[in-house]
């Protein structure tokens, strides 16, 4: 039989597919016969294994290996067992009924007095084995960990942690074992420990107090790392052992997660590694980057405070973006993206770099860099962000214009200085990406002129003179039809006119404007869309101009569009016929302008809801777990959002950073449904914020707070359970209230007792990083002597789980804000 290097010789000699397979095919059955001839030498059977692995490698069957394998390790031969294990972990599963048979030889090789047999038998352990073999051979494994053999004890360590995976049940026999291997001195020892011990308590984050007394220990070894000199034995790129300082960092990481107190023991020896760490190549760059997630991950102060070692590690990710290495700045900015809720304040230092990002080669960082710029806009620097998005705009890759567009458009509403201002955003934004503008924006520019009397013949002449220049842009030739529609008397009146940064005139007349509106019909860019607004445009033109001659111009181009294809468009244009035939009085009663809408009280409270009703909606896809996990703990200074935590109540600066679809979560009423495009009229309701316009549905909204609002006023109508007292002052009480609904799915409820008369009532929760928060509206926030007010809450996570809660409340007593802020954690294992 030829040999394994003949054979792959021959395989890769092969010119075609076909003899390719005819050789594998001969070599699997001369395999196959050698397996059954029991005078096979042992040297010929690990030749075959050998064949088999190649095999392998080439996706071929092997099945009739696996009993070959397990011969193999009976064998008191090193090369035997070597190639047999090899096998074994290649061809067998958990799931193979052969691994049975595995078991035993297992068993017998961990006792063996040769520590690479051993090390041999944890490795093939570690890989295949199954829960019953878990159960079978834990205790050999724990007794290998306390092994004087250094290599030993590595493997060991490893092999646990799999087991781990496989049976969380023995974590309890594991802790005194992995506890004494963190005082270990073998790196390699001490690397193994560090990632059993992080897998433990991520799986069962109460070990904490377990492993709360090795934490001298692990931040005396890191300190003695960051300070040791050159080692060739560990030196990489100039720092000592990067891997088991990344492994350690990481280690303090799980500990300090929402203990402040631990967390603040290891603040000193944070800070001397991002301090001291050189930057200069990726090796401490990588060390540095553990360092930051760490400085984010654990409790460094309290949410409200300024803190040192968040703002270095804010100043760290900003370094990471001026390097050349993509990975490196994209990881900057995905971090930058996960902690601006932490430290907006020291985020906003680096905005020039980030914005610079936005123009990096690498369509990745430009995404990121893109999503982190959303989060960045304020209402200091709205003018300049987006003057700045706009630039990006006009040359920006066509997969990102639609979202762009949505966010230049909601944060200008969320932050627009004045009215005027606000137009020529939104007018420049469809003049420039008009294709890429969904038909809420459309609906929000419309909703802002309405709203605006003095800025009405502005608006109109601007989009007169845009589509002058160009019917390319959807957007803005269905805004621009639709202002001239309604706003066509007051152009023609107002006369000429100049563009800003254009000595040109503009002449208008009623002519021009009805030649305009006939051409942008004839445009090859005109969709059914534009059409319906042309026609609804010259409808509306006619109880407007009083020109001789215009009537009958408005009713030839009606015509045309009398035998359209287009049903909607069709029909539209016989009705319009048909009413251009009335009386002068009717037309202008039935097309009279449309009133500034009136807008329902409680405004900013329906916006907030429905975004959040959104948000929490997209967190419960499978593709966006992560975001349920995120920690967002942010300062607050005067507004009414507590921590930004992901699972905290009130919108947080994910509505930025949502993908592009976010308005189909928020206004459809059924998921996928499209916006209905031909009745415009219906459309402009869709968008309202704050005092003005939002870019949302305002009926469904409003229903929805509604609805809310019952669910809560119905709990203060039965009768109060029994609660827990959590906080109280000379002004107001708050107790709780909790069951367990189902496992993992907790319900809690707070009692609010005034006892003087208050307004303005506000309270706000956060949760831990593995729990989610739905928290409903407040029942009253204005409460009399002796009133009382309740807040319905819901809360999700892993079964078994303690509620850690951190509460903020606000109110006024007097006209004077009282703010106060505290921990409760007197639920046991409510989930």
């Amino acid at each position: 039989m030829a040999s394994l290097k003949s054979f792959i010789k021959s395989v890769r000699a092969a010119k075609t597919l076909k003899d390719e397979r005819t050789v594998i095919q001969k070599q699997s059955a001369k395999i196959r016969s050698a397996f059954r001839d029991e005078k096979t030498t042992a040297k010929d059977r690990r030749e075959n294994i050998a064949k088999l692995l190649y095999l392998f490698t080439l996706g071929e069957k092997t099945h009739f290996g696996q009993v070959e394998c397990v011969k193999l390790l009976a064998s008191p031969h090193f090369m035997d067992k070597r190639l047999g294990y090899l096998g074994t972990m290649l061809l067998l599963d958990e799931n193979q009924e052969v691994l049975m048979l595995v078991t035993n030889s297992i068993d017998n090789d961990l006792k063996h007095p040769n520590q690479y047999v051993i090390c041999l038998a944890l490795t093939t352990l570690a890989n295949i084995a199954s829960v019953s073999m878990s159960r079978d051979l834990f205790q050999r494994v724990e007794t290998l960990m306390n092994s004087s053999n250094p290599y030993i004890k590595k493997k060991a360590t490893l092999c646990a942690l799999r087991i781990l995976r496989k049976v969380p049940d023995y974590e309890e026999v594991f802790i005194d074992s992995a506890k004494t291997l963190l005082n270990d001195t073998n790196h390699g020892v001490l690397l193994s420990a560090a990632c059993l011990v992080t897998d433990m308590i991520d799986n069962n984050p109460e070990l904490v107090d377990q492993f709360e007394e090795c934490l001298p220990v692990i931040l005396s070894k890191l300190k003695q790392l960051s300070s040791t000199g050159y080692s060739p034995e560990y030196d990489v790129g100039g720092i000592f052992d990067p891997f088991l300082q990344c492994k350690l960092i990481r280690l303090l990481r799980a500990i300090g997660q929402d203990n402040e107190d631990l967390s603040e023991k290891m603040s000193d020896i944070l800070a001397v590694i991002a301090t001291n760490t050189d930057n200069s190549k990726n090796v401490g760059n990588a060390v540095l980057y553990e360092c930051v997630l760490t400085i984010f991950g654990i409790e460094t102060g309290p949410p409200l405070s300024d803190s040192g070692l968040r703002v270095l590690g804010v100043n760290i990710l900003a370094k990471f973006l001026t390097t050349k290495n993509m990975n490196t700045r994209y990881s900057a900015l995905n971090t930058l993206l996960r902690v601006v809720e932490l430290e907006p304040t020291a985020v906003q230092r680096h905005r020039q770099t980030i914005l610079d990002c936005v123009y990096d080669p690498d369509i990745s960082i430009r995404r990121r860099a893109l999503d982190l710029s959303y989060v960045l806009i304020t209402a200091d620097n709205v003018r300049l962000m987006v003057k700045e998005l706009l630039v990006v705009l006009e040359g920006c890759d066509l997969e990102f214009k639609s979202q762009l567009v949505f966010q230049i458009a909601l944060n200008a509403e969320r932050f627009a200085p004045n009215v005027k201002w606000h137009v020529d955003t939104l007018m420049r934004l469809l003049e420039l990406a008009g294709n890429y503008t969904k038909e809420n924006v459309l609906s929000a520019v419309i909703l802002l002129i309405i709203s605006a009397p003095d800025l009405q013949l502005y608006a109109t002449r601007h989009a007169y003179a845009c589509l002058k220049r160009s019917f390319s842009e959807e957007g803005m030739n269905v805004v621009a039809a639709w202002l001239i529609g309604e706003y066509g008397d007051i152009l023609v009146k107002g006369g000429p006119f100049t563009e800003e940064g254009d000595s040109n005139s503009i002449n208008v007349s009623s002519h021009d404007v009805l030649n305009l509106i006939s051409d942008l019909l004839k445009s090859p860019n005109a969709s059914d869309t534009v059409k319906e607004y042309g026609i609804n445009s010259l409808i509306k033109l006619s109880a407007r101009l009083k020109e001789a001659g215009d009537i009958e111009i408005i009713r030839r181009i009606l015509e045309k569009y009398e035998t359209s294809l287009n049903i909607e468009i069709q029909q539209r244009a016989v009705e319009y016929s048909l009413l251009i035939t009335q009386s002068s009085q009717l037309r202008k009663g039935i097309l009279a302008k449309m009133p500034p809408p009136e807008f329902g009280e409680d405004l900013e409270t329906q916006h907030a809801k429905a975004m959040e009703k959104a948000l929490i909606k997209r967190r419960r896809r499978p593709n966006n777990l992560a975001l349920i996990k995120k920690k967002a703990a942010a300062k607050a200074a005067t507004s009414s959002d507590l921590l930004d935590l992901d699972n905290a109540s009130g919108p947080s600066s994910e509505q930025a950073v949502a993908t592009s679809d976010l308005l189909n979560d928020i206004f459809g009423s059924k998921e996928g449904t499209p916006v209905s495009s031909s009745n415009g009229a219906s459309d402009l309701g869709l968008l309202l914020s704050g005092s003005e316009h939002s870019l949302l549905n305002v009926d469904s909204a409003a229903t929805g707070v509604q609805h809310l609002s019952l669910d809560s006023s119905l709990v203060s109508l039965t009768e109060r359970p029994e609660t827990i007292e959590a906080w109280s002052n000379d002004d107001i009480a708050l107790s709780f209230f909790g069951e367990n609904e189902k496992p993992g799915h907790a319900r809690v409820v707070a009692y609010f007792d005034a006892k003087k008369a208050i307004s303005d009532l506000n309270l706000n929760v956060a949760l831990p990083k593995s729990q989610q928060l739905t928290i409903q509206p407040i029942s009253r926030n204005s409460l009399p002597a002796n009133g009382t007010s309740t807040l319905d809450m819901n809360i999700v996570g892993p079964v078994g789980g303690n509620v850690k809660l951190r509460v903020r409340i606000s109110y006024k007593e007097n006209g004077n804000t009282q703010l106060h802020q505290f921990d409760f954690v007197k639920f046991s294992k409510l989930l």
